[in-house]
């Protein structure tokens, strides 16, 4: 040990990487202006988590011995963290968000660049890092091997357009060719637009009207369902805090940030960055709905209201091209049995590190459930279970080598038993990681302890066999391209506990989850109505679903060729059937991502980490007497 050295003998030795972590942990908490902020390192994907006083921040765990780009990466998440808590407003946000997933995409891109380049703009440090962490973005996310407009996202591409007119840096090397593909169209039909953000950069609420203009330019205005106009008068004080945002002088990351005035947002949350923490196999389009992450005022709690009403009836002309290609597979079939128990091997140690947290509101679950079952009895039986209080009857039978009748008794079925639950589960790209992990271990503690109940449960799943169109697509090419073909990939829906099985047998099939390649696009409107049907065939009186998804319909494939809310469209319609004309009763839970304004009885989570209790509560109230009477009478309302 050194002379120098503070350290007492024994004591471990600090890891190399801890000054870095501190100097990261510093500069976020100034640049963000939130001194409460916690700043965590861990291997799984970044992440922001705003709590009103106490924000939260998850960033990449840096390499043992990190290289200089390693650690621009690391800073350039921090700052754009920081950047978002300090100049975004999520209120603000919201209210001005498009409904349509494709505009909300481009919308919410915008944003973020908007947010990046008011730090690049004023603190040159900043901006670099940053770029630096594009870069590994856009190459993680293998950018640089699109070679046609079909495949790069238009929402990536007119981000980037927007910080270069904002910034005047180029896009990053990864993602040029992206740029390049749509950037004649852009400009040609939003260049006038474009040109006109940096006059508004200052002001969310001026930049959020300039972004919608450039929507209508890129004919997008049909799929905004609220202008910035709609909401001026709803919230004058947003608008005002929206106006005071930074001006400070330029300057390095590790310098004071003094006289860099941002907007301040106390009650302001936010989310899972889109893209940063991209896997290096994930396709571009799984990184849209990454960006929803965060848009709940309380983890536990919806964003929006209910509606007051809903249309009699949604019409909604949705076709499949074919569907030939489309499965539905048991878990079991999509694996070989030694490759299943590896993938369960894996989920049990998650498991461990979960167990606790989701086995307690389990267990709570259970108590109330049992509760509730308040046993009755039929007495005076001729055959059944034989009962005690009838044992002297036994006893002092005259009868010879026969019992006396009338000695039996019988449990009455009680309507708590008679209930099927069906937790259906988005196996998208964009689930990949922690939240597909979460997802597959709450419902396996789940499914144990509702069949402790005597209540049957199943677990599905939904994805596509391809990405961006598979057997079906090539049939369409093969076909000449009709026009409006519909839905244009093929489907996979995967069962992997039937509700009649027990857990102990259907347990390894959780472990495919986790399987590398299995999560691809989400056809949701499709996935709900089979999930539905397999309920309606079920005997059992009380039949509840329980949607858990991380984002809107997506299939690229299908949204090139027809209008853009086409996936949409149909699951609205799906909903509104299942809400209004079925006994089926729906619960959905968002994983950043608001699910209120598509169900009824809705909960939205900014982190994985929440799904145990989200479930548990959601189930626990359904269970209840008055809330599943009320909620049966349809009056049931998010919450």
């Amino acid at each position: 040990m050194s002379a120098s050295s503070n350290r007492r003998p024994g004591q471990p030795a600090p890891q190399p990487t801890e000054p870095i972590k501190r100097a990261v942990s510093t500069a976020l908490r100034a640049l963000a202006r939130s001194p409460n902020c916690e700043v965590t390192f861990a291997a799984d994907k970044p992440a922001l988590i705003e709590i009103p006083g106490a924000p939260r921040v998850r960033l990449g765990e840096p390499p043992r011995k990190p290289s200089a780009n390693d650690i621009a990466v690391m800073r350039g998440q921090a700052d754009s963290y920081a950047l978002k808590l300090a100049c975004h407003d999520v209120r603000l946000h919201r209210k001005l968000q498009p409904e349509q997933a494709q505009a909300r995409a481009v919308f919410d891109a915008v944003e973020q660049a908007r947010v990046d380049s008011l730090g690049a703009r004023r603190m040159t440090g900043v901006g670099t890092n940053i770029t630096a962490m594009l870069e590994d973005r856009y190459h993680r996310g293998k950018f640089d091997e699109i070679t046609d407009r079909e495949s790069a996202p238009i929402e990536e591409a007119v981000a980037l357009m927007v910080r270069e007119r904002l910034t005047g840096l180029a896009p990053p090397k990864a993602a040029a060719t992206v740029v390049n593909l749509w950037r004649a169209h852009i400009e040609a039909k939003a260049g006038k637009a474009l040109d006109a953000l940096s006059g508004s950069i200052e002001s969310q609420q001026a930049f959020a009207k300039a972004v919608h203009t450039l929507l209508r330019s890129l004919d997008m205005a049909d799929e905004a369902n609220q202008t910035p106009e709609d909401s001026q008068n709803d919230d004058n004080s947003e608008e005002s805090d929206s106006d005071n945002q930074q001006d400070g002088a330029e300057g390095d990351q590790e310098q004071s940030p003094e006289g860099f005035e941002m907007q301040e947002t106390d009650k302001a949350q936010d989310d899972l960055d889109e893209g940063e923490a991209t896997e290096a196999d994930a396709p571009p389009g799984e990184m849209d709905d990454e960006s929803e992450m965060g848009d709940a005022d309380d983890p536990s709690e919806a964003i929006r209201p209910p509606p007051k009403s809903l249309p009699d009836r949604i019409v909604v002309d949705y076709k499949v091209f074919t569907q030939k290609f489309d499965e539905t597979v048991g878990a079991e079939d999509l694996c070989e049995t030694e490759e299943l128990d590896r993938l369960r091997s894996y989920l049990d140690k998650q498991l461990s590190q979960l167990h606790s947290v989701v086995g307690r509101l389990a267990n709570r679950l259970q108590r109330r459930l049992l509760a509730q079952q308040n046993r009755s009895w039929e007495f005076d039986l001729e055959e059944g279970m034989l009962d005690p209080a009838r044992l002297t009857r036994v006893v002092i039978d005259d009868m010879r080598g026969s019992f006396s009748p009338l000695s039996f008794k019988w449990e009455k079925d009680t309507d708590f038993r008679d209930t099927v639950v069906s937790l259906l589960i988005d196996n998208s790209g964009s689930m990949r990681g922690r939240p597909i992990t979460v997802a597959a271990t709450c419902a396996d503690i789940l499914a144990r302890t509702l069949e402790r109940c005597g209540v049957k449960v199943e677990i599905l799943g939904f994805t596509t066999r391809a990405w961006k169109g598979g057997q079906a697509r090539e049939a369409w090419l093969a076909a000449g391209k009709p026009a409006n073909p519909g839905r244009l990939n093929d489907l996979r829906h995967i069962i992997y506990k039937s509700a009649d099985a027990p857990w102990r047998r259907a347990k390894r099939n959780l472990g495919l989850m986790m399987r590398e390649g299995l999560l691809k696009e989400n056809i949701d409107g499709e996935a709900l109505d089979w999930a539905h049907k397999r309920l309606l065939a079920r005997p059992e009186q009380r039949k509840i679903l329980m949607m858990i998804s991380d984002g809107a319909p997506v299939d690229d494939s299908t949204l090139s060729v027809n209008p853009g809310s086409y996936l949409e469209k149909h699951l609205r319609a799906i909903i509104e059937q299942i809400e209004t004309r079925s006994p089926v009763e729906l619960i959905a839970i968002g994983i950043g991502h608001d699910v209120t304004r598509y169900y009824r009885r809705a909960v939205t989570i900014v982190d994985a980490e929440e799904l145990g209790g989200a479930m548990t509560e959601k189930l626990a109230e359904l269970f209840d007497e008055k809330t599943g009477a009320t909620f049966a009478r349809g009056m049931g309302g998010a919450r």
